[in-house]
């Protein structure tokens, strides 16, 4: 088996617990926030820039490098470690989110899904099986089953039959993954806003043995109170001893709301995102680094932060970077978003483990500002 999820504790007070997945590249402690590395990099940074920072599991995109520079070109390079020289635990998505985000550019079958390329036109097929094909060229720890993801509101009738095509998939990816003892396939519980359907898409996941199972069709767009609901319903029938993901969630109260009820693994691009039009993410709230108010500010960007760029430089002088367009502005902002998500989640780490984490949520809140 690729990996093993081994259960350290339980929360005293909530479903939250810590743990640890063990992969051919590492060892990743858990709860745990994966930095985004779309086309086999994230965005403005080195792989020993992103390992300093305490990130120990990177996630790459399919759609994307299947697009460019191709996954044969990717094989040929000694796979997705070596070509991006990155030495720690990889995580692809199937490509199914970005293929359903085309839009009108996509049309899905029961076969796949086929679509024209957001770069040229150019016409493509993904199925199943080729999103499995490329992701067993591009050699990540952790795959994904290609899935079909829900719009947010959506009918049940739709829902349901999106759901059902998504665990059909998921056993024709299963049948067809062929590196089974270096890459974990992940299974992806499907159901929209549906409870009933959540849970025939559970049941009928873990009947087929995956060794770990993602939520998807989460953080969408839905109210956080509804997603809440639904993890609080959703968890619980996943598996103890698997290891469980919470697809594309990275703002601090979403991943507290996550771990607090049983989430293993979360990733996002908002915080490299927003880093890069100069929006920093701080223990006291959002900052706008553009804003005049910070021209002569010359305090750290948050003071409560020992990342490279807060111990460095001023806010006044990332100010004037990004004004001045200079590529620097938007490396030392992703530096302090990503340092400040690994952090947060080494201290949910740190809360568990002492049986204090809503003390630990409360305290955070009240600061950043949430309440």
């Amino acid at each position: 088996m690729a990996i093993k999820f081994e259960l350290v504790k339980e929360d005293k007070d909530t479903r939250a617990r810590l743990g640890r997945i063990h992969t051919p590249h590492g060892v990743i402690e858990t709860p745990v926030f994966m930095p985004v590395g779309t086309r086999a990099t994230v965005k403005a940074m080195t792989p020993e820039e992103v390992k300093s920072l305490g990130a120990e599991i990177i996630l790459s995109n399919t759609y994307h490098l299947y697009l460019r520079p191709g996954h044969d070109l990717i094989k040929e390079a000694g796979g997705l470690h070596k070509f991006m020289n990155w030495h720690g635990p990889i995580l692809t998505d199937s490509g199914g989110f970005q293929v359903f985000s085309l839009g009108d550019l996509r049309k899905i079958t029961e076969e796949g899904v086929e679509f024209r390329s957001h770069i040229d036109g150019s016409k493509h097929f993904i199925s199943p099986e080729k999103s499995i094909e490329i992701q067993n060229a591009l050699g990540a720890d952790i795959i994904m089953a290609f899935d079909e993801c829900t719009p947010y509101p959506a009918s049940y009738d739709y829902v349901e039959q999106s759901m059902e095509r998504t665990t059909r998939w998921a056993q024709r990816c299963k049948d067809y993954h062929k590196n089974t003892d270096s890459q974990a396939l992940f299974g992806i519980v499907q159901g929209g806003m549906y409870k009933d359907l959540r849970e025939r898409s559970a049941s009928d996941l873990i009947e087929m043995d995956f060794p770990g199972y993602a939520i998807g069709g989460l953080s969408v767009g839905e109210p956080l109170e509804t997603m809440c609901d639904l993890l609080d319903f959703t968890t619980p029938l996943l598996p103890k001893d698997k290891a469980r993901y919470n697809m594309g969630v990275g703002t601090p109260d979403y991943l507290f709301e996550s771990v607090i009820r049983g989430i293993d693994m979360a990733d996002c691009v908002l915080p490299t995102r927003i880093a890069r039009n100069g929006t920093l993410i701080t223990s006291q709230g959002r900052l706008v680094i553009r804003n005049a108010k910070y021209k002569r500010d010359f305090s750290p960007l948050d003071p409560e932060c020992d990342c490279y760029a807060c111990t460095n430089y001023s806010r006044a002088y990332v100010r004037h970077l990004f004004n001045v367009d200079e590529i620097l502005g938007a490396r030392l902002a992703t530096t302090h978003n990503l340092y400040f998500l690994v952090k947060l989640m080494e201290n949910i780490r740190k809360a568990i483990k002492e049986d204090r984490l809503l003390d630990y949520k409360k305290e955070f809140y009240r600061k950043y500002g949430y309440i």
